[in-house]
């Protein structure tokens, strides 16, 4: 070997020892910086016609597992979309509560059902009858609060949709723009390490509202495949990618069909059914789904009180036209829709409390329904309780009259645009509110308990990512030192070449 190749030798140990010093020093200094990837400087043998010419250095590796971190995003997404829905059904829990803070809506109807109890201990006491009209009135209100608190969390749920679409529109001109310097430093032979750990937080970003799994390609650009078969293109021109329009929900509103609600569009496509995970599918799914169908079980209970007390000769509730739910025509045809908005108790019993006793109206009767009743006359006796029996043993039993059992609360036909099916089965009044509060507060639960399962398998994932990506300062700074060793060892290399090649000066 000639001293010439033993100096170029040398040199490129230098050069290369430099740039892995370089890297090196870069990680530890970086070491605790959010999204940053442990970086590795590439080395092959150079040689020419086999024989050496030392180290060539080779642009900068990342230690990333693809595959990993798509699992991770995905696992995110999922605990991103229980938060959701765990957020939007907080306001719901906390009008009517959970089924042991004594305030749900089964609470106050069994609370009417025990006022009328004592009152039919004493049909023409006055206290006992204004102990029936606050029961009433407190479970009038309390289906008032929990029907908005459905609405709101519904107008909730849509403008998340919005807020979700503009920060996915962020992050895909993000993602484009760090690609376009990924390819062109590609291109030129260059490192983009750096870039590429800028897009990964991005990308994981974006996966918290839609997840995405990603596929690298060859030229340092990106495919980012979302669930359900949707592939998000990325702007080239800063354009838009998704679009929603913006609306004001009320309880009528609904997605699809003649509906008023809006979808979400992909480059004018309407996507909204195939959007799956993250946060942006369930405020859709909270928004079309879950509180439309909860706010039907509120409707149906509420119309239902009403009705039932109506056919049995009491109109003690109204909407605040002064009317009672057809409960016979089905969910969103009778009034039913939207009643516990505006379930009030009835003026003319407010004005008159002696009608909690004596009736509102006579009954005809029928085979299917409540049986006849005729109301207690002007100057009739003070001790009736026929009525009082009737609300106690039939509104608020199984049977409208004996051997008749009540039609069941309506499960099918739900829903603003009637689509909706509901699982709650119970037969009696306060049975069917108890079961409407569990329910719901079961749903939440159900939310809180999977948020927890997801996140922690997305910190189980993150913590193998960091194992293999994350810097460990120890590890780098034993490498410091070896690198450290390796370039005074070519350095003596040189020295030594050049001391030769003084040698050989000097014998001439």
């Amino acid at each position: 070997m000639s001293l010439d190749t033993a100096l170029k030798i040398a040199q490129s140990g230098l050069l290369a020892t430099q740039r892995q010093l370089a890297i090196t020093s870069q990680n530890v200094a970086n070491a605790t910086t959010t999204g940053y990837t442990r970086k590795s400087v590439t080395l092959s043998s150079a040689d020419a016609d086999g024989q050496p010419l030392g180290v060539r250095a080779g642009v900068t590796a990342r230690y990333v597992d693809q595959a990993l971190v798509n699992q991770r995003n995905y696992r995110n997404a999922s605990a991103q979309a229980y938060s959701v829905r765990d957020t939007l059904l907080a306001g719901v829990e906390s009008v009517y509560g959970a089924p042991t803070d004594g305030n749900t809506l089964g609470n106050v109807i069994n609370a009417i059902q025990s006022a009328f109890t004592n009152l039919r201990d004493a049909p023409a006491d006055t206290g006992a009858q204004r102990e029936v009209l606050t029961a009433a009135a407190n479970a009038a209100r309390l289906f008032n609060e929990a029907g908005q608190a459905i609405v709101d969390a519904r107008q909730q749920a849509q403008d998340g949709i919005e807020n979700e679409v503009k920060s996915i529109n962020d992050s895909l001109r993000q993602i484009a723009s760090l690609t376009e310097q990924i390819k062109s430093l590609s291109s030129s032979g260059l490192s983009s390490a750096d870039l590429e750990d800028k897009r990964d937080q991005a990308i994981a970003t974006l996966s918290e509202a839609l997840p995405v799994q990603t596929v690298r390609q060859s030229d340092g650009g990106v495919v980012l495949l979302g669930r359900n078969g949707i592939t998000l293109t990325l702007p080239t021109k800063g354009e838009d990618i998704l679009s929603v329009a913006h609306a004001e929900v009320g309880v009528s509103s609904y997605y699809g069909g003649a509906g008023s609600l809006p979808g979400v569009t992909m480059n004018g496509v309407d996507v909204t059914s195939q959007l799956q995970g993250g946060r942006l599918a369930e405020n859709i799914t909270m928004r079309d789904q879950v509180l439309p169908r909860m706010m039907a079980e509120v409707d149906v209970a509420a119309s239902e009180l009403a009705a039932r007390f109506d056919a049995v000769g009491l109109t003690l509730f109204t909407d605040l036209a002064g009317g009672v739910p057809d409960t016979s025509t089905g969910y969103t045809t009778g009034g039913a829709m939207g009643f516990s908005l505006t379930i009030q108790l009835n003026s003319a019993i407010s004005a008159d409390p002696t009608r909690l006793r004596d009736g509102t109206h006579d009954v005809t009767g029928s085979a299917t329904g409540a049986s006849a009743f005729t109301m207690n006359p002007s100057g009739g006796p003070t001790g009736f309780t026929t009525l009082i029996d009737r609300v106690l043993d039939n509104a608020m039993g199984q049977e409208a009259q004996s051997g008749v059992a009540w039609a069941g609360f309506p499960a099918t036909g739900l829903g603003p645009d009637g689509t909706l099916t509901s699982t709650i089965t119970s037969r009696t009044l306060t049975d069917y509110a108890t079961e409407v509060s569990g329910s719901h507060a079961a749903v939440r639960a159900e939310a809180v308990s999977n948020q927890a399962g997801a996140t922690a398998l997305r910190d189980a994932l993150t913590a193998r990512i960091d194992a293999n990506s994350a810097v460990d300062s120890d590890t780098e700074m034993t490498n410091l030192v070896k690198l450290q060793n390796a370039y005074a060892a070519n350095a003596r290399v040189m020295s030594t070449v050049q001391s030769m090649y003084d040698a050989l000066m000097a014998v001439r």
